[in-house]
């Protein structure tokens, strides 16, 4: 019989990786064999999966459906290995790769790890916080917390929270500057930015006697790729920042930082939520993770 999970493994890697050559890399392969065990594959189904090219590996539609069943498969057969080796049991056990921005991650994820580990301690927890958008399948990431619009359909997702998004500044930034009372006083302030956002397209507002909704170019001379820097440089007193509130309600709340701008705040909210590349059959312990989640940030 053939070794069809196996031919799967293959190809999931082959088109997740877009590259033979890296697929033979992490399977310890050579290209030359990756390629003749999805040719083999193809010509068992009779259709084309994959488009080769000079550069890269495009997906057929066949391929699309193909890839979405087999990381299932392959994800039920790697669940029946752990729970038979673990005599039939479904306690969450195993490593769990987590990856969230860092705002969330210090500010939200962090601080109930300990708890979360507590209940589950067979669960072995490997996290990485980044602001850059990873490929949860690429990067074998069990599961990522994403902020903004989900744009992979083929990842599940469970919402964690809902944030506006508010501009704030220090007091002490406040008494040397003063605050802006309308967006297009923002000229005379330093803005604090991200540096991976498409950040020229500038800040949203409302017109708050209109209804209106505009967006102001904003410039400053300090930009960051994570919240938590943005945010300790605008207590800092260098700037204004627009960040999560979520996140800025603590130094809110202890007066370190103010809003800004408020009456002409568009109230856009951001979604939070956990991304996983999963179906019906979930392994325990992502389930365990996301449910955990769901109750103490939901």
């Amino acid at each position: 019989m053939d070794n069809r999970a196996g031919e799967m493994d293959v190809f999931v890697q082959a088109a997740t990786l877009r590259s033979f050559s890296a697929a033979g890399r992490k399977l310890r392969l050579s290209p030359s064999a990756v390629s003749k065990l999805v040719t083999r594959l193809e010509e068992r189904l009779g259709t084309r999966l994959l488009v080769r090219t000079t550069r890269s590996l495009q997906l057929t539609p066949e391929g699309e459906i193909y890839l979405e069943k087999a990381r299932a498969i392959l994800a039920d057969i790697q669940e029946a290995e752990r729970i038979v080796a673990s005599g039939g049991a479904t306690i969450p056990r195993g490593p769990l790769r987590v990856s969230a921005s860092v705002a969330f991650g210090v500010q939200c994820l962090v601080p109930i790890m300990p708890d979360f580990l507590q209940r589950y301690p067979e669960i072995e927890l490997d996290i990485s916080l980044t602001d850059s958008v990873i490929d949860i399948v690429g990067e074998r990431a069990d599961v990522a917390i994403r902020s903004g619009a989900l744009r992979d359909s083929s990842l599940k997702a469970r919402k964690l929270l809902e944030s506006r998004r508010v501009i704030v500044a220090a007091p002490s930034y406040a008494e040397r500057r003063g605050l802006p009372k309308a967006p297009d006083e923002l000229d005379d302030h330093n803005c604090l930015t991200f540096n991976f956002r498409p950040t020229a397209e500038g800040w949203p507002f409302r017109d708050p006697t209109s209804g209106v909704h505009f967006v102001r170019t904003v410039q400053g001379n300090l930009q960051a790729n994570n919240g938590p820097t943005v945010r300790s440089l605008c207590v800092a007193g260098m700037g204004l920042a627009r960040i999560g509130q979520f996140h800025a309600q603590p130094d809110i709340d202890a007066g370190r930082l103010v809003p800004v701008l408020e009456d002409f705040n568009p109230e856009d909210i951001e979604h939070v939520h956990a991304v996983y590349a999963g179906h019906e059959h979930l392994a325990a312990r992502i389930r365990a993770f996301i449910d955990f989640l769901v109750n103490r940030i939901g």
